[in-house]
Order: C-alpha cells, then structure tokens, then sequence
C-alpha cells in the first residue's frame, strides 16, 4: 500500500461535526505521520433549513448532500459523518468504508427541571427534532406535550435554558463528545427509548472508484461497531428506505452473538411493531432483513402505509 501524502476531510462546520472529523483527523495523523491532514467545512442544506421539521424537508440525507459533492469533484477525499444521518441507500459512486468505534449509542433526558421522563408533570413541554423519539414519548408518556425543536446542539441547549422547554431529549453521544455530560440528566434505557440506527457512531465515506482510500482507512474500522450498524441499517433500509419515519433499531453484540431490536410507529405513538432477534454477527444484514420481516408480522406495512411510507 501506498502511504498517503494528503488526505481532505470533508465535514459540516457545525462543533459536533468539527469534533468528529478532528477526532478522525488525530487518528490519521497518528497513522501516517508523514501525511498532511486537513479539514474542509461545509455548510448543508440540513443545516440552513431549521424552521421545519426535517421529515418536511427531505429528510437526514440534506446533511451529506454537500460532503457528497466535494468527494465527486475531488476537492476532498473522505467525508466524516454521524452514522445516524447517513441515508440508508448511498448513491453507486459512494462508499461506506469505515465505521468508528461507538460512543454511548442511547438518547439523554436533559433539563434545568426534572430528573426523568417520569419526574415531568402532565402538559410538560418535551422538545425533540426526532419522529422516532416523539412515537416513543407519546405511546410511553401520553400526558406531556411534545414539539418539534431544531437547530445545532448548542442551539438546542439555548432553547431550553430560556425556558422554551421543560426538557429535551438528545443524543447522549453528542454531548459526551462536547464535553458536555453533565448537561445529562438521565439517559435513557433502550426500552424507552430505542436508539436510531447508527446511533452513536462515525461513519467515513469515500469515493467508491478509490480503493486506496479504504485502505488507507481501514486501521479506523471497529468491527464489532461495524456488525451491529449493518445490521441496524439493514431494518431501516427495508422498511424505510429513504424516508424519514418513525423507526428505531438496535444491535448490540453479548457473548459473541448480535441482539437486534426494532420497532416502527405512527408517529402519535398509538400504532407500534415491535420485535427482537438474536443471531450470528458475521451474518449482520441478515438478521437486519429477517427483523425487518418480524416487524412485517407485527403490522409495520399497515403503520407505514398510514404514513405515506
């Protein structure tokens, strides 16, 4: 293999992103100390439009779009993301071609106010960006108010603190990364609240037709890490496809073997499909379609027909 001499890092400008792509940064340079490492912001449509819910708009791939560009016109060589905003499919000339290791994947409970989801009152204001975390407050929480909240997290924190909201639920792997956990009041168990796919994780992606690129970024991949998105993406892939619906699904590996839970909903919360598998980690898409199948059974087709799905 060919040492690399210069790596462009393609990433969005805000500090979660920034905090990403420099952490990706690091690791290159401790790789390959010899190479020039450099970061190119970008600003993406996700992030201008922040006065609408982002299923209205197109859903979680208006965060790559832009990244995506830079790696085809070769003012970058990889684009570091959230795994969580990585649309499902990739366009063919895309690639997946590493997966870092996961942060805590679940979602935080964060308030000036309360200690828990069950602390809050009936007719609290929970605020949350996330169809899927809004299923699962109403069908588990049916007394609060739940509303849309967008923005960055620092924005995110500046509406609740000016008593916009009485809590807002979060990433518990963004404010970790931030350096900002004790803003975490609880986090939340899978069981309430289960994690989007890819929760948690980095995801680097590079031009399919560059095969030194992957290798040069394979020493990143965690493989356990890898076994359980694939199978995560798997379920929303088959269920979803691109769409923004209400879906969650989680892997994780216990005693060598993958433990995959999923579920879709309206997003009032009152229609859920719910199932869990267990199987082999080398076979992770399969047991991602055979979940898929499971929630099938359980009514998912009826509750995404509802939805337009």
């Amino acid at each position: 293999m060919n040492l690399p001499q210069r790596i462009v890092i393609a990433t969005r400008e805000s500090r979660l992103a920034l905090w990403q792509a420099e952490h990706v940064q690091a690791q290159l340079r401790a790789l390959y100390p010899a190479c020039s490492v450099e970061l190119m912001g970008m600003t993406t449509r996700g992030d201008q439009i922040l006065d609408r819910p982002l299923a209205k708009v197109g859903g979680k791939g208006l965060f790559v779009k832009e990244l995506e560009t830079a790696l085809l016109d070769g003012s970058a060589d990889i684009a570091v993301h959230s795994m969580k905003d990585v649309p499902m499919t990739l366009e063919p000339e895309f690639a997946l071609i590493a997966t870092g290791a996961r942060e805590v994947p679940l979602d935080a409970f964060v308030s000036n106010r309360y200690e828990s989801l069950t602390d809050m009152p009936p007719g609290a204001v929970v605020g949350t960006s996330s169809l899927r975390r809004e299923a699962q407050l109403h069908a588990r929480h049916p007394y609060l108010a739940v509303t849309s909240l967008r923005g960055n997290l620092d924005t995110r924190l500046r509406k609740l603190d000016e008593g916009q909201y009485d809590a807002i639920i979060l990433a518990a792997a963004g404010l970790t990364r931030l350096g900002l956990k004790e803003r975490i009041r609880s986090v939340i168990a899978a069981e309430d609240s289960l994690p989007a796919a890819g929760q948690g994780a980095l995801g680097i992606e590079a031009l399919a037709s560059r095969p030194e690129v992957a290798q040069w970024l394979a020493p990143l991949n965690d493989p356990t890490t890898a076994a359980c998105v694939r199978a995560e993406r798997a379920v929303s892939r088959a269920l979803a496809g691109s769409c923004e619906v209400p879906l969650g699904a989680y892997a994780e590996v216990r005693s060598g073997r993958l433990w995959l839970r999923g579920f879709v909903a309206t997003p009032d919360g009152a229609r859920m499909a719910a199932a869990e598998l267990e199987g082999d980690r080398s076979a992770a898409e399969v047991l991602g379609l055979q979940l898929a199948a499971e929630l099938r059974k359980q009514g998912a087709d009826e509750i995404l027909a509802s939805l337009g799905g």
